[in-house]
């Protein structure tokens, strides 16, 4: 071979090199970054699902999600907030919610919601490069300008506020079976207006699709599922990595099944809709195996309160007692299981205390993000822990609000009760002396040990302690507070 040829060819072999490392995709030269999918039910009480205790004695089994807390890790005392928008705050912002205003459903006449201030969860992962879609109830911002695709999210499919505004429409019917209240005091649309189901885009005005009714109720878990489903498909396809933060609706009230399985048990509407929640998360699983991803995605299962406790929709509570906007046992554990094959060890129970707030601080680890530092974050990383590197959770306690009223602490096993409420239509009482129950021995939290035990009052008063220090230094955001937010410098 002639030098020219020779040159020639090592040319057209490093050409060739080039060509082939400049062709090969960003993420097969990369570790990819993991898919996360968090399904949150609504108000899926601890005592419902078959691995809890439920299922069947419910009046349906729950075989797929059953067999999705035997492939990963079941949490026995994970905790959320005491009403839908704090857990929903709290999930979105890893801080306790007393921190952003939104630590009470509103009720309207204000602004409502997280100020623009807040970084969210979708918005640190999105700049990580994740897809962002959300499906469901929303519940932090009733204004366009609040919406979840002005909070990190691609797209949205959903409500701002809640479901049982679906009852509005049908208060005047005089023909239905709840007695009618009549079209002269009834809901009028001309002075409350309805609420809609919005489908939206980030960087684009939010469209009103269809009015919030109870038909449309009953068909909103398929129509979430769906969405997220399309979702799941054409981002594992473009091989883009995604975070689905899929809001499913069931068990929150009025508790209606799909007409496809309205009747399907033949144990009434609940168990109808215990069998439709499980059926659709078998849905999502099944696209997740279909789109070639079950391995590098993180799939999170949790409700965000505890059980429905309104008449005639009340859930179950499992072996504990209350109803949620109380810091009762019911209202503060909720189920959580999370699947990451190969990571997470599959068939792990644990006992130790796990917060929504962690859920944050833990994904923004997942995606390699980095949580905000001009700011107090009260979310921990998990990651350790649900990886099975640790048998501990990174958490020994929280301070446990209903409102904006500090109600209890929780301490490992142990709870200091400052006001007593069981019920959430009981007053809220303030107690002359805390109340000091082992959760480990009293799990209906009936018997006062704090004489014979005031030892842990102290590793209790220290948390609260610190939390009180915290908001002295990072001033809450007041319920209301309109954009553009500014924090007082941190004192």
């Amino acid at each position: 071979m002639s030098m020219t040829k020779s040159i020639s060819h090592g040319l057209m072999l490093a050409s060739f090199a080039a060509v082939t490392v400049a062709s090969t995709p960003a993420a097969a030269q990369q570790p990819k970054k993991p898919n996360i999918v968090f399904m949150l039910m609504d108000n899926l009480g601890y005592g419902e699902l078959g691995v809890y205790g439920g299922g069947i004695l419910r009046g349906a089994p729950t075989p797929r999600i059953d067999t999705l807390a035997s492939e990963g890790m079941r949490l026995l005392n994970f905790n959320v907030e005491a009403q839908c928008t704090p857990s929903r705050s709290a999930l979105m912002t890893g801080r306790f919610s007393i921190r952003s205003g939104t630590y009470e459903v509103p009720i309207g006449g204000v602004p409502d919601g997280l100020t623009q201030w807040e970084v969210t969860i979708a918005e640190l992962l999105s700049a990580q490069g994740y897809a962002t879609g959300m499906w469901g109830k929303w519940h932090l911002g009733s204004a366009e300008e609040r919406f979840p695709t002005h909070q990190g999210f691609d797209e949205w499919y959903g409500i701002p506020r809640t479901y049982d505004e679906a009852l509005w429409p049908s208060l005047n019917e005089a023909k239905g079976m709840w007695p009618s209240i009549g079209n002269k005091q009834g809901w009028d649309p001309k002075i409350v207006h309805p609420e809609h189901i919005y489908d939206a885009r980030k960087g684009e005005k939010a469209r009103q699709v269809a009015e919030l009714n109870l038909d449309n109720r009953r068909t909103m878990e398929a129509e979430i599922t769906n969405r997220a489903i399309d979702f799941i498909k054409r981002n594992a396809g473009a091989s883009k990595p995604f975070y689905a933060y899929v809001s499913f609706s069931l068990m929150h009230m009025p508790t209606l099944p799909n007409p496809e399985f309205a009747g399907k048990t033949g144990n009434g509407d609940w168990a109808d809709c215990l069998a439709e929640m499980d059926y659709r998360t078998g849905q999502i699983l099944d696209a997740i195996k279909a789109a070639g991803i079950e391995d590098n995605t993180v799939v999170i299962f949790a409700s965000e309160n505890g059980p429905e406790g309104t008449n005639p929709w009340q859930g179950d509570s499992g072996p504990w007692r209350g109803t949620y906007f109380t810091a009762m046992e019911a209202s503060l554990r909720a189920p959580f299981i999370i699947r990451w094959p190969g990571k997470v060890p599959a068939g792990r129970l644990n006992n130790e205390i796990v917060h929504i707030v962690d859920m944050y601080t833990t994904l923004a680890h997942v995606g390699g993000a980095e949580v905000p530092k001009d700011r107090a974050i009260d979310g921990v990383d998990q990651m350790d822990f649900f990886l099975g590197k640790q048998e501990t959770s990174n958490r020994e306690g929280f301070p446990a609000f209903v409102a904006d009223r500090l109600t209890a602490i929780k301490w490992r096993n142990w709870k200091l009760h400052l006001i007593k409420q069981d019920s959430m239509y009981d007053v809220p009482q303030k107690l002359p002396l805390p109340k000091l129950i082992n959760l480990l021995t009293d799990l209906k939290e009936e018997r006062d040990v704090i004489s014979t035990s005031t030892w842990v009052a102290e590793p209790m008063i220290k948390i609260a302690g610190a939390f009180e220090a915290s908001l002295r230094k990072y001033p809450p955001i007041k319920v209301g507070t309109p954009d553009p937010y500014t924090p007082p410098a941190s004192q």
